[in-house]
């Protein structure tokens, strides 16, 4: 029984160590973005079982996104990252987004020239 326990414990602990490699290893991705683009601000967005979504948006207007194994991963990559989050991707957070041509004709598909989202 305390063997069992042992065990827990020590798998809880490379769970841990884990996360927070993972964590760090986010922070880091998201402190380049924030430096190549002037600042940043981020919206997390639960995914359900594939994890959480860091939607990064830069203060030049320049996104991008990343994917983290668990919301509480995300929570702690962007506390370490010092970014400004965002409970929501709303009007204020959106309106700084910049797209380009490749976005819009990716969006609006075979509509506009583009090429298929197929």
């Amino acid at each position: 029984m305390a063997e069992t326990a042992q065990t827990q414990q020590t798998d809880d602990g490379r769970r841990a160590a884990r996360a927070e490699r993972k964590a760090g290893k986010l922070a880091r991705e998201i402190s380049a973005f924030a430096k190549a683009h002037g600042g940043a601000e981020g919206q997390l967005a639960y995914l359900g079982q594939a994890g959480t979504r860091i939607v990064l948006v830069g203060a030049d207007g320049g996104w991008g996104d990343l994917v983290a194994p668990s919301y509480a991963v995300a929570e702690s990559a962007t506390r370490k990252a010092g970014i400004t989050l965002h409970d929501a991707f709303d009007g204020d957070l959106a309106a700084k987004v910049r797209t380009g041509p490749y976005e819009w004709s990716r969006m609006a598909g075979i509509q506009v020239g583009g090429p298929s989202n197929g």
